[in-house]
């Protein structure tokens, strides 16, 4: 039986994600190739790894076995990586991280920055997940080091604190929330928004309608904060964006801000690893900077 690595990295990211598509995007791989290589894993393996459903996929028995071999072995890679680094001085070096949307746009960039220029020969691969996506990832092995919120499963994993993040609604200053101080997201699920495009936290907020019943009333989605809360100081509708970004809001922005009384709208972000032992001296170097 003969799989490499990037076959069992491939095979994680597809268990993990629940899908193929998925799976092979967070692999690096192109969809044919990663069905290329999942087809030929249960041919040259002689058992079926994965069941295929119109929701995605999950393991068999096989495929459980699978993915629990699989992690260990990505995990004693990552620990013969870290150990032969220690001895190659002057190499370049890739750390792998995953975030949610405000700590990808409001809290790692000055701190990513501080350490990426006196660690000039170490790249960082950043992607934006949410919460629950993160903290299987990086169980599984496929980021060494994940920033996250409260809620997700994150047993088997360190954590330690990181950030508060608050999320506000922002309204135009005539608007009739602008002269209150908090709202539930229930009482507003009536009005058009402006959402993030592309983003984690935009899937967030639609699955926090969703559980409500409700399907937000989008009216177009920007690509920051900033632009969101643009569109709402003119009035086009409200939008949902964390505390911090309306802070940074240049002054000639005449918005409102009004508090989200949800508990999901209070949210304490941690940076989280399999374990410091299994990590690489640059993402051991990064992490420990992170949670200084």
């Amino acid at each position: 039986m003969r799989f490499d690595l990037t076959d069992l990295r491939l095979f994680l990211a597809v268990v993990d994600a629940g899908s193929i598509t998925h799976g092979a995007a967070d692999a690096g791989l192109s969809l044919p190739s990663a069905s290329e290589r999942l087809r030929g894993m249960e041919l040259v393996g002689g058992v079926k790894l994965l069941e295929r459903g119109r929701r995605g996929v999950a393991p068999t028995e096989a495929g459980e076995s699978l993915a629990h071999h699989a992690r260990l072995i990505l995990r004693q890679m990552a620990q013969m990586r870290g150990e032969l680094g220690e001895h190659a001085k002057g190499l370049r070096a890739t750390v792998r991280v995953l975030a949610n949307t405000a700590a990808i746009s409001e809290f790692l960039p000055e701190k990513l920055a501080s350490w990426m220029a006196i660690h000039p020969q170490v790249d960082l691969e950043i992607k934006e997940r949410q919460s629950t996506e993160i903290s299987r990832a990086v169980s599984a092995g496929l980021a060494e080091i994940g920033v996250l919120s409260e809620g997700a499963d994150t047993s088997g994993l360190q954590l330690r604190p990181f950030a508060i993040d608050r999320l506000v609604v922002v309204v135009a200053r005539d608007d009739e929330l602008a002269g209150i101080k908090r709202v539930a997201f229930a009482d507003i699920l009536h009005r058009h928004f402006i959402g993030l495009m592309g983003s984690a936290l935009q899937d967030h907020i639609d699955a926090k309608a969703a559980r409500l019943g409700a399907r937000l009333t989008m009216r177009l989605r920007m690509r920051s904060f900033e632009g969101i809360s643009r569109m709402a100081a003119a009035g086009v509708g409200v939008g949902i964006v964390p505390e911090t970004a309306v802070r940074r809001l240049p002054r000639s922005i005449r918005i409102a801000s009004v508090r989200l009384v949800d508990e999901w709208a209070l949210r304490r972000l941690s940076i989280c690893v399999h374990g410091e032992e299994e990590l690489t001296p640059p993402a051991r170097s990064l992490f420990e900077h992170l949670t200084s």
